[in-house]
C-alpha cells in the first residue's frame, strides 16, 4: 500500500479583516461573550471576490511551484463548499480552467456543510492509494465565503477563505494513517442555508450535535484501531472550528466522556497543549466552513513544537450531519513546508477595516444575486483597500456575470 497523505497546502484568507471587539461595540452585542468565542479577527471577502476566486487564489501557489509534468499529473481536482455558483454546474468548472490544468482530469464538487473538504479529501486519497501510475495527483479545494447575518451573535464568527491541498504518494505535509478513519453520521436539522442569501438553524443544537459526533466518531476510529486512546495516541489535536471556543467546550465534554477522571486544570492544560497551536489561524479568520478543519491543521503544523514525529488526530464536521475522526504523522520537514507558504505573513498583512468599510462591504456584496443573469462589478469602489493590496500581488477577481456566466480577471502585479 503506497504512503498517501498532503503533499503541500496553502490558505487564502482575504485581503481584509474586521476587529471582532470593534464588531461587537458597533452592533450593540455583549462584550462579555467575546470571551466565549475565543475569536480576535475575522476574514472579509471583497465584493468582487467569491468561492471561486478564493478557491484559485489558495490553489495558485500550488500549483506554480509544480513542473509542466508534475502539473499534468493532477488527475483529480475537487472543490469543497457550500457557497457554490450554480444549482448544476461545478465551481470546480472555473478553478480548473484559471490554474491551467490538463483536461485529461476528473473534476466536481462536493456538499455536506463543513464536510465536503473531508468528504474530498479522503475520496482524492484513495484515488491516487488505488492508482496504478507513480506520481498520480489530486487537488483538493475548500472554498466557503460566508453571507453575514448583521446584529446577531453568529456575525463575528463568520468568515472567508479558502484551503487547497495537494494530495499524492509523497505526503511531505501529512502521511494519512491507513484505514484509520471513524466515522458518525445521521440527519439533524442543526443548520442549513435554506436559499443562497440566508443561513438558518438552531445554534445550541448544532454544538450538542458536534459533541456528539466527535465522541461518536472518536469511538469508531477506537474500534478500528487497536489501542486507540483520546489522549496517549495523538501528540496534537486539530478540529473543525466553527470559533475556539466552541472547540473548548467539545473537547472539554468529550474528555470527561472519553478519559474520565481527569482534573479541570488537567483539561484545561491539554487543551492549552494540544490544541492551543490549532486555534491560532482560526482566531484570526473566522469560520470558513469547508476549509476550516484544514486551516486549524495547517495552525498545528505551522504553530506547535514539531521537532519529531508527531501524530495529530483530526475531527471533521458537518452540519445536517456528518463526522469523521482520522489521524496523521507530521515531523520538522512538514512544519518547514507550511511555514514556507506564508500563511501567517498572509494574515498579517490583511487591510483592517472600519465599521462603516465592513458595512459598506456588506452592501457592495449582496448587490450580486444569485442567479442573475448580467451584472458588473466597479473594481475600483474600494481603491483605499484594491490598491494597496493588488499592488503586492497578483489576485483572481470576480469581474462580472455575461448571460449567467462568471467572468475573472487577475489584478495586481507580479503573479506569484
Amino acid at each position: 500500500m503506497k504512503q498517501v497523505g498532503i503533499e503541500a497546502i496553502n490558505a487564502y484568507c482575504g485581503e481584509t479583516y474586521i476587529d471582532v471587539p470593534t464588531l461587537f461595540a458597533a452592533r450593540g452585542l455583549d462584550d462579555s461573550r467575546i470571551g466565549n468565542l475565543m475569536m480576535a479577527r475575522k476574514s472579509v471577502a471583497l465584493h468582487c471576490e467569491d468561492a471561486v476566486s478564493f478557491a484559485v487564489n489558495a490553489a495558485k501557489p500550488l500549483v506554480d511551484a509544480l513542473s509542466e509534468e508534475e502539473r499534468d499529473s493532477i488527475e483529480l481536482l475537487i472543490v469543497g463548499t457550500e457557497s457554490g455558483v450554480d444549482f448544476g454546474k461545478s465551481l470546480a468548472t472555473y478553478v480548473h480552467d484559471h490554474l491551467g490544468l490538463s483536461r485529461s482530469c476528473r473534476l466536481f464538487e462536493t456538499k455536506q456543510a463543513c464536510y465536503s473538504g473531508t468528504a474530498a479529501l479522503q475520496m482524492a486519497a484513495a484515488v491516487v492509494a488505488a492508482s496504478p501510475f507513480e506520481g498520480a495527483k489530486a487537488l483538493v479545494i475548500s472554498s466557503d465565503v460566508a453571507r453575514p447575518v448583521p446584529h446577531t451573535y453568529v456575525e463575528p464568527s463568520q468568515g472567508a477563505g479558502a484551503m487547497a491541498m495537494l494530495v499524492s504518494d509523497k505526503p511531505v505535509v501529512a502521511a494519512f494513517d491507513h484505514g484509520a478513519n471513524g466515522f458518525h453520521s445521521y440527519e439533524v436539522m442543526d443548520t442549513c442555508r435554506p436559499d443562497p442569501e440566508r443561513e438558518a438553524g438552531d445554534t445550541d443544537l448544532s454544538l450538542l450535535t458536534y459533541i456528539e459526533c466527535l465522541k461518536g466518531s472518536f469511538t469508531d476510529y477506537a474500534s478500528k484501531v487497536d489501542g486507540a486512546d483520546f489522549v496517549d495516541s495523538f501528540d496534537l489535536l486539530a478540529m473543525h472550528t466553527p470559533f475556539p471556543g466552541m472547540v473548548k467546550g467539545a473537547h472539554r465534554a468529550a474528555l470527561r466522556k472519553l478519559k474520565r477522571g481527569l482534573s479541570p486544570q488537567a483539561i484545561e492544560d491539554d487543551f492549552t497543549d494540544r490544541l492551543g497551536a490549532a486555534i491560532r489561524y482560526p482566531q484570526q479568520v473566522g469560520n470558513i466552513y469547508a476549509g476550516t478543519v484544514f486551516l486549524a491543521l495547517a495552525s498545528t503544523i505551522d504553530n506547535a513544537v514539531i521537532d519529531r514525529e508527531r501524530r495529530i488526530g483530526v475531527f471533521s464536521y458537518g452540519s445536517g450531519c456528518a463526522s469523521e475522526f482520522y489521524s496523521a504523522v507530521v515531523d520538522p520537514a512538514s512544519q518547514r513546508a507550511v511555514r514556507a507558504m506564508g500563511i501567517r505573513e498572509a494574515l498579517d498583512a490583511r487591510y483592517p477595516l472600519s465599521i462603516e468599510e465592513y458595512d459598506e462591504l456588506l452592501t457592495a456584496t449582496a448587490e450580486l444575486k444569485f442567479g442573475t443573469q448580467d451584472f458588473t462589478f466597479d473594481l475600483d469602489r474600494f481603491p483605499q483597500i484594491t490598491k494597496a493590496r493588488f499592488d503586492a500581488g497578483r489576485r483572481l477577481v470576480l469581474r462580472g456575470v455575461r448571460d449567467y456566466h462568471r467572468e475573472y480577471v487577475w489584478l495586481g502585479g507580479e503573479q506569484r
